[in-house]
C-alpha cells in the first residue's frame, strides 16, 4: 500500500480562447465607468486605463467555465497518476539540467532547491506550454462583474490594471486562464502583486516569457509563504500490519519519531529519519 507524510497540489489551466455576450454591453459599460473612476483614485494613469478598459466586453465563455467548474473527490495517488507521467518527470529532469546554473543562481538567492521549482513549473502549465489564452483584463473583469464573488474578482482586477501602469506587460499580451491566472506560474494578480520578481534585471517582471522572472518569482512566492528548504515535501512510507488506517489523514499530525514508534517505515523498509518535523499520512 503507498502512502506519503504530507502532499501538496496545483492547478490545471484552461486555455481556450473565449467568445462575448453583446447583451450585457450597455450595463456592463456603465460598471465599467465605475472602475475607470476607481482606478483614477487609485493613481493609474489614465492612459493605462484607456487601453485596458476602452472596447472591453464581457466574456460569456469565462462564465459558462466558472458556473460548470466539476465538483469531485480524487485520492492523492489518483492525481499523481493523471498529472505525474513518465513523460513529464523526463522532461523535467532534462529541463532541471539544461537551466541548471539558473536554477542554481535562484536558489542561493531564495533558499528554494531546483528541483522543487522545476516541479511547480511542470506542474502548473507543463513548463509554460499551456498558459492560458484568455485576456487576463476581460476574464477578470467579467467575473467582477458578475454577482457571485465580485468583491475578489474586482480586487483582482485592480491588481491587473496595476500590472500593466508599471509596464510590466502590454494588455494585449497579458493572457491566462478563464479565471485570471497569469503566465508560467499561474500566478493571479495579486499574487504577481505581491511576489512576482525581476530576475534578469531589465526593470520588468515577465512571468510570460521570461525564465529568469519565472523561476525568481516562484521561488519568491514559496519563500515568502513559509517554505523550509531544511524539510522533504513527502516521502513515500511502508505500514505495519494492523495499522489503524483513520490516522492516514491531513488532519492527524505527529512527530517523526511518533509514527517510527507506530512502525511506520520508509518504503525500503528503512526507519524514518531523525528529524525535529511533523507528518502526516495520506
Amino acid at each position: 500500500m503507498r502512502n506519503l507524510l504530507l502532499a501538496v497540489t496545483a492547478m490545471a489551466t484552461v486555455w481556450t480562447f473565449p467568445s462575448v455576450a453583446p447583451a450585457q454591453t450597455t450595463e456592463f459599460q456603465t460598471w465599467l465607468e465605475g472602475v475607470r473612476s476607481e482606478g483614477l483614485a487609485k493613481g493609474l494613469k489614465p492612459a493605462t486605463l484607456d487601453s485596458a478598459l476602452n472596447g472591453l466586453q464581457p466574456i460569456e465563455r469565462v462564465l459558462e467555465l466558472d458556473r460548470r467548474q466539476p465538483e469531485f473527490t480524487r485520492t492523492f495517488w489518483g492525481y499523481l497518476d493523471s498529472f505525474v507521467t513518465e513523460d513529464r518527470i523526463r522532461r523535467g529532469r532534462d529541463l532541471l539540467r539544461r537551466h541548471a546554473a539558473l536554477l542554481d543562481q535562484v536558489a542561493k538567492t531564495y533558499g528554494v532547491q531546483p528541483r522543487f521549482l522545476v516541479a511547480f513549473w511542470g506542474m502548473e502549465t507543463n513548463f509554460g506550454d499551456y498558459t492560458g489564452g484568455f485576456p487576463v483584463i476581460g476574464a477578470v473583469a467579467t467575473l467582477a462583474h458578475d454577482e457571485r464573488r465580485s468583491d475578489f474578482f474586482r480586487a483582482e482586477l485592480f491588481h491587473a490594471l496595476k500590472i500593466v501602469d508599471e509596464g510590466h506587460i502590454a494588455v494585449a499580451d497579458m493572457k491566462g486562464s478563464w479565471a485570471g491566472a497569469m503566465g508560467q506560474p499561474q500566478f493571479m494578480p495579486s499574487t504577481f502583486t505581491g511576489y512576482a520578481t525581476d530576475g534578469n534585471g531589465d526593470g520588468r517582471k515577465d512571468i510570460w516569457t521570461t525564465l529568469p522572472d519565472v523561476f525568481a518569482s516562484a521561488a519568491n512566492y514559496l519563500s515568502k509563504i513559509g517554505w523550509d528548504d531544511t524539510e522533504t515535501w513527502g516521502r513515500e512510507v511502508r505500514l505495519p500490519a494492523g495499522f489503524d488506517l483513520e490516522t492516514a489523514d491531513l488532519s492527524v499530525h505527529k512527530h517523526i519519531s511518533e509514527w517510527q514508534a507506530l512502525g511506520v517505515r520508509r518504503a525500503n523498509g528503512a526507519d524514518l529519519p531523525v528529524a525535529d518535523i511533523e507528518g502526516s499520512i495520506i
